[in-house]
C-alpha cells in the first residue's frame, strides 16, 4: 500500500472517531474534557477496535450501550 493510500484511511479512520464522538457528546450536551466525554472517547475507541468502522455503526453501537456501566453518571 502506498503512502498516500495509507493516509487517507488513517485520515477516514479520525474522521469517523471524531465525528462520533462530536456528535454523541452534542446531542446529550457532555463536554468533551468531562468525565463523561473521558468515557465516550474511550468506548468509540472500543467500538472501532470491535469492528466498527463508520461514524454511523459507532453512534449506533453506542446508542445500543448506553445503558451500560461504561456511560453511568
Amino acid at each position: 500500500m502506498s503512502q498516500s493510500a495509507t493516509s487517507g484511511v488513517v485520515f477516514d479512520d479520525v474522521e469517523a472517531l471524531s465525528g462520533a464522538l462530536f456528535s454523541w457528546c452534542a446531542e446529550r450536551s457532555i463536554h468533551l474534557r468531562s468525565q463523561e466525554g473521558v468515557r465516550a472517547a474511550g468506548a468509540v475507541i472500543d467500538l472501532f477496535f470491535a469492528g466498527y468502522t463508520t461514524q454511523d455503526e459507532i453512534l449506533g453501537a453506542m446508542s445500543d450501550r448506553h445503558g451500560e456501566m461504561v456511560f453511568a453518571s
